[in-house]
């Protein structure tokens, strides 16, 4: 989840912000794998890139990760754990038109085909079917390195969705923690007490400003009072939630107009990332550039549909539904089939009229409830209300 809201985030800011002048900084601050080598062929754009802007025109599909490493810092901030493993997942899609942006999450426990996978020192995997997260596990563990781990869960995405992946970012726990802490914190609704040991969680209900490190415990919780029932579909609906509010935090802040801020916030983003080669920070700031005028109601969470799976209760299988969703992706329309619209204006009241008598007063109406969106099972963007405090 780390990922995502770093990515859209810095985006925003990379958009409406002159940051030309550290860019050189920052892109010596990502790590930068090339998984070109490792990645099977998709089909070729008919439009060739305009060499100006390589972004120009086309749609953008960004594989986003959180990594649970768990040595050095991250170590100490999640616990340790031998291996790597990616327990979060979302495809960052930007419309052509730079109109719409949409986030789909992939739950880990999917129960999916992981095809033949090719790792930089030459070892192949086999072709397996299994939970989606243990694409970028095989990947570590046979390859040993993050290009070959990123590579066999671009290939397992693109084998089961047919979206083809043009970028990938991974952040770990400590990036986030860094990236959170340096726009201030992030205010959340909280509506009830949650408690979860486990992931090192306490917090009261009411409207609360999360830190680097109650976010990323937020993020974390699966398991304990008040944080849901348990599963990790349950908690990607938090980890939407939460990266909403980030978005919405950076949007509203002056982040973007305090350079002190925005080169704490950037150097924070760009150092917590490992990114493909072709992840620039040029690249991202014209990608961003254009996404300068997007409208918060366009930016939209979701998670692929899915049900229990027949085989095993406790792992989950993408519906048919899922099928349209990566079909609308690929073909670059929104991925429920619906056109974004504008929120509907009210025309102001006319004046009264000199010969009307005045109406009797009338006893006042009480609001309607608030309509709210249940995160990881609806689809929400940033305006949508998903909890009332």
């Amino acid at each position: 989840m780390r990922g995502i809201a770093l990515t859209v985030a810095a985006l925003v800011v990379f958009g409406a912000s002159g940051v030309a002048a550290v860019a050189a900084k920052l892109n010596g601050n990502m790590d930068k794998v090339d998984v070109s080598a490792l990645v099977n062929p998709m089909p070729e754009p008919t439009k060739e890139p305009d060499p100006d802007d390589p972004n120009a025109g086309q749609a953008v599909n960004i594989l986003i990760m959180g990594s649970d490493q768990r040595d050095g810092l991250n170590g100490e901030i999640g616990g340790e754990a031998a291996g790597m493993r990616s327990d979060t997942t979302m495809v960052l899609h930007i419309s052509a038109d730079r109109s719409r942006v949409e986030l789909v999450s992939i739950p880990r426990d999917s129960l999916v085909d992981i095809p033949s996978c090719t790792m930089t020192n030459g070892k192949t995997s086999r072709a397996t079917h299994g939970m989606f997260n243990s694409a970028f596990a095989t990947g570590w563990d046979n390859g040993g390195d993050m290009t070959s781990a990123a590579a066999c869960t671009i290939n397992t995405v693109q084998h089961n969705t047919g979206v083809p992946i043009d970028h990938f970012v991974v952040v770990d726990f400590a990036g986030f923690q860094q990236m959170v802490n340096s726009i201030g914190g992030v205010p959340m609704c909280i509506p009830n007490d949650m408690t979860a040991k486990e992931a090192g969680l306490q917090l009261s209900a009411g409207f609360q400003t999360l830190d680097g490190g109650t976010a990323l415990a937020y993020a974390r919780a699966r398991k304990g009072v008040g944080v849901g029932d348990g599963s990790d579909t349950n908690r990607i609906g938090n980890q939407q939630k939460l990266i909403a509010a980030m978005v919405r935090e950076v949007l509203s802040r002056d982040v973007l107009t305090n350079p002190q801020k925005l080169i704490s916030f950037l150097s924070a983003a760009t150092g917590s990332l490992t990114t493909d080669s072709g992840m620039s920070i040029g690249n991202m700031t014209g990608l961003a550039y254009n996404l300068r005028n997007i409208s918060s109601g366009n930016i939209t969470f979701m998670t692929i549909p899915f049900a229990a799976a027949k085989s095993d209760p406790n792992r989950v299988e993408w519906t048919s539904a899922a099928d349209a969703v990566w079909e609308n992706m690929a073909n670059d329309v929104p991925a429920l089939g619906e056109t974004p619209t504008a929120p509907a204006t009210t025309a102001p009241p006319a004046a009264p009229d000199a010969t009307t008598a005045p109406e009797t007063p009338t006893t006042p109406v009480q609001p309607a409830p608030v309509e709210t969106k249940k995160a990881g099972h609806e689809a929400f963007s940033v305006d949508d209300t998903t909890d009332v405090c």
